[in-house]
């Protein structure tokens, strides 16, 4: 007979079902900001009737609240809706790299790219440690590919080195989630953070420009950081705490596991790899030659520079060459028609994308037309002034309310969305540049993924470790990414306190200044 347990649950469990229930009461992201804009409707009305204002320190002019309930406001919140939305930088420059990414998608190459990587793990434990902890941070950029491949690939290749299947799942994991903030190349997700630091910026700075690329520096350098801070935590933390693996508790069938790549499919991949090259050499040439450098400074990566203005499209090709490439040669492309249809299944899956960039582009507008941003910046950066607390703490503590949020709201667009209106100018009213909260933002927002536990990455983490061991648990999860999430933390806040000390620039025009 089964012995059902009465035990009080522990604190850490009512502390997981806690930050559960609270999460799954935050609203829909849509109606998130339909409150959002109904709230600054409202704030716009109340601080125009008591007259709050402030002075633009950039400008000298003073700044005064405009009542959006006013028979002008109301008139243009409904004339310029549309508007509004279509001119969101977020909503073109997303949908743009999402059309090269989705080929990759659609196309397999994605899927191969990271499945192939099982097949080539040569050498000695630490090094295949060292190769697979590097490739599952950099498969951030492929967005939920790398969230669903890379644990099972995990497993797969610990079980090859006769070791606990469970702690390859996991360093994939806290690897792809955790090191999402940091990548050798700009990703889709880099224009994503920029476009809504722009329109922030502009609350400011009416003709700023910013590049996806403003946070490149940095992000670059943290890559091989957080790599071989994953090799030390797998090899003096995680293994050591796994106990041997036990099949009998598995419930693993053999259609759960990962074929081998393919003779078509290793073809396929060769000739993207490749096709990607090429395509490199191509803006490699142009870049010497000078047609996609500043006509007036020389420079590639200026801000007027044909290829930080353009960067949106180099983007998305980056992706698309490859992705046709490899859909092309291992059939999955028999003509134009598929590939039409991939980009057809990919706009498709933006439908929900799109519809709640239409709520946050009103939210903007309404935000920037009633003047509540830029006084709450300006008031917020007087206050920080006043209080004497140093800017590295501020970022800090910035990083820290990042990380807690994240726990609660899955949606790295949707908190950005709201922060950026704020911190963002009110770090150019110090005198700081847009990249540098950018980059404590997503540091925050990146680091704490692996263990917020109502992510739905996170259950299906926790679905695949169960075929394993059907013993596991959240809290078994939690315990063992949270080693990951800590130092990974600790890590980026003691490099970005680095990068601010020594006045580095965060990417190609982004110092840490505003000159």
């Amino acid at each position: 007979m089964e012995h059902t347990s009465t035990a009080k649950p522990s604190r850490f469990e009512r502390f997981l079902k806690g930050t559960e229930n609270l999460g799954n009461k935050i609203p829909h992201p849509m109606m998130l900001f339909i409150w959002l804009s109904i709230a600054v409707i409202l704030l716009s009305f109340i601080c125009s009737m008591f007259g709050v204002s402030d002075v633009n320190p950039a400008t000298g002019e003073i700044v005064t609240a405009y009542n959006l309930l006013s028979v002008d406001g109301l008139v243009k919140m409904i004339t310029q809706a549309v508007n509004n939305f279509i001119t969101l930088p977020a909503l073109g420059m997303v949908l743009v790299c999402m059309m090269g990414v989705g080929l990759c998608d659609h196309s397999g190459l994605f899927y191969t790219a990271l499945k192939g990587f099982a097949d080539f793990s040569k050498g000695s434990d630490t090094v295949v440690i060292a190769a697979f902890s590097f490739v599952s941070i950099m498969a951030g950029c492929a967005g939920g590919a790398g969230f669903v491949v890379m644990p099972a690939l995990g497993a797969m290749i610990w079980m090859g080195m006769k070791k606990n299947p469970l702690a390859g799942m996991f360093v994939a994991y806290s690897s792809v989630s955790g090191g999402y903030a940091s990548s050798l190349i700009i990703t889709a997700w880099d224009v994503v953070n920029a476009s809504f630091t722009t329109a922030a910026a502009q609350l400011i700075d009416p003709n700023i420009s910013l590049s996806p690329a403003i946070n490149w520096y940095f992000s670059a350098v943290s890559v091989p950081i957080l790599t071989i801070a994953s090799v030390v935590l797998t090899l003096k933390v995680l293994e050591p705490r796994m106990e041997k693996y036990d099949p009998a508790f598995s419930d693993l069938e053999a259609e759960d596991t990962i074929s081998l790549t393919s003779a078509k499919e290793k073809k396929a991949l060769k000739m993207a790899g490749l096709s990607v090259l090429a395509y490199a050499a191509v803006v490699v040439v142009l870049v010497v030659t000078g047609v996609l450098c500043d006509p007036k400074t020389g420079s590639p990566i200026a801000t007027n520079a044909p290829l930080m203005k353009g960067i949106t499209i180099f983007i998305a090709l980056m992706f698309a060459v490859p992705g046709t490439v490899y859909g092309v040669v291992s059939g999955k492309f028999q003509g134009i028609s598929d590939i039409a249809k991939a980009l057809e299944k990919t706009m498709a899956g933006m439908g929900g994308y799109i519809a709640l960039m239409f709520f946050i582009a009103q939210f903007l507008n309404y935000f920037n037309w009633s003047n509540l941003g830029i006084i709450l910046a300006i008031k917020g950066a007087n206050l920080l002034k006043v209080s004497g607390f140093p800017i590295w703490m501020v970022l800090i503590l910035f990083m820290l309310m990042c990380m807690l949020l994240n726990l609660f709201i899955g949606s790295a667009s949707t908190k950005w969305a709201i922060l950026a209106s704020v911190f963002v100018p009110m770090f150019m009213v110090l005198g700081f540049h847009p990249g540098l909260i950018q980059m404590a933002y997503r540091i925050g927002d990146a680091v704490t993924n692996p263990i917020c536990a109502i992510d739905a990455y996170f259950v299906m983490l926790l679905a695949l470790a169960q075929r394993y061991d059907r013993r596991c648990g959240v809290g078994t999860l939690l315990a063992n990414m949270m080693p990951f999430a800590l130092t990974y933390g600790a890590l980026m806040m003691i490099q970005l306190l680095l990068w601010y000390f020594l006045n580095l620039p965060m990417g190609p025009n982004a110092p840490i200044l505003l000159s």
